[in-house]
């Protein structure tokens, strides 16, 4: 203690006040979300970007070309209906053998037929394709060849059937996994990809169809372009966190180029009625941009399934409302 002349005493704080008062001034940094030994709380998913990501393309793009391939047969559009024949016969084809290259073993995909469970996307898928397949390969080769016209288009029609569920089974496969970006977009995964189906399918048919007989086509890539926009931007309103896989990154990136892409082509298939050209680029546009929404959905759950923040925010999230809900 120490008193200046023509003043009063004043003593320096305690050693104990002072460290108290350097705490208040510390701030706590924020809590970054890890797990034990640095590992991910999720297994990320072995599968294979140009095996699975491919697969689930060309099952929507066969699926929903048969569906449109019906409809230009049944209205007497020979040309179209080829066109959407072939393709649903070769996407199909390329889409099992991308499959089966994944399995390991083509004798995993027979496995997988010995029961019929309805609660199991895989198993529903499996028999579809297995029911889909030889219907869309009878009615393109039908088509080509002369052979049995009438068992070609009834083939054709029941591939039409199928296709639906062709399309937007793969929806429901991803979204039945724990994998974040997938799992939480349940709800909005099969609108989005029966969407992005329809607007390839409808790509398909303008970019090799006649010009006259394009109309369906051109109706199909516009309506199925506007639900897949639609859907993945209500996707990225609602679905809470694990929305910002589907806008960084990788995923991001692809994803951004699949809004440019499908709303570009959208736009030029609403004036190519008259133009050839017109008609090609928006179709070659739609398809690419199919490509880039299934490649960026498959990369965002990867991506979601290794950063532990997109498992535990959620989780804690949940957690809270359920108590408060309860008090």
């Amino acid at each position: 203690m120490t008193e200046p002349s023509g003043g009063p005493a004043v003593s320096s704080p305690p050693p104990s006040l002072r460290r108290r008062r350097r705490d208040r001034d510390i701030v706590v940094p924020e809590a970054e979300f890890t797990s034990y030994y640095g590992a991910p709380i999720l297994k990320a998913p072995t599968w294979e970007a140009l095996d699975v990501a491919g697969y689930l393309f060309l099952g929507g793009l066969a699926g929903a070309s048969s569906g449109l391939a019906a409809g230009a047969g049944l209205s007497r559009r020979p040309g179209l209906a080829r066109v959407s024949r072939l393709g649903a016969a070769g996407a199909i084809t390329v889409s099992l053998v991308a499959l089966v290259h994944d399995l390991g073993r083509p004798l995993r995909f027979y496995n997988m037929l010995r029961i019929a469970k309805v609660t199991s996307p895989m198993s529903m898928g499996s028999w579809l394709l297995s029911g889909y397949a030889p219907l869309a390969l009878a009615s393109a080769a039908s088509d080509v060849t002369g052979i049995a016209p009438v068992l070609g288009q009834a083939a054709g029609i029941g591939a039409a059937a199928l296709g639906t569920g062709v399309a937007t089974y793969t929806a429901a496969l991803v979204a039945d996994t724990a994998t974040p970006a997938w799992h939480d977009a349940h709800r909005h995964l099969p609108f989005l990809f029966a969407g992005s189906a329809t607007a390839a399918a409808g790509g398909l048919g303008l970019l090799a169809a006649p010009l006259a007989e394009s109309g369906p086509a051109r109706r199909a890539a516009v309506g199925g372009a506007a639900v897949e926009l639609a859907v993945t931007e209500h996707l990225k309103q609602t679905i809470g966190l694990s929305a910002e896989a589907y806008e960084r990154g990788k995923a991001g990136r692809l994803m951004k180029a699949a809004e440019v892409l499908t709303g570009a082509g959208a736009a030029l298939a609403a004036v190519s009625s008259r133009s050839r050209l017109l008609s090609r680029v928006a179709g070659a546009s739609l398809v690419a941009g199919s490509v880039a929404t299934r490649f960026g959905i498959f990369e965002a759950g990867v991506e979601s399934a290794r950063d532990p923040r997109y498992v535990v925010v959620p989780q804690r999230e949940r957690l809270e409302a359920r108590r408060t809900t309860t008090a």
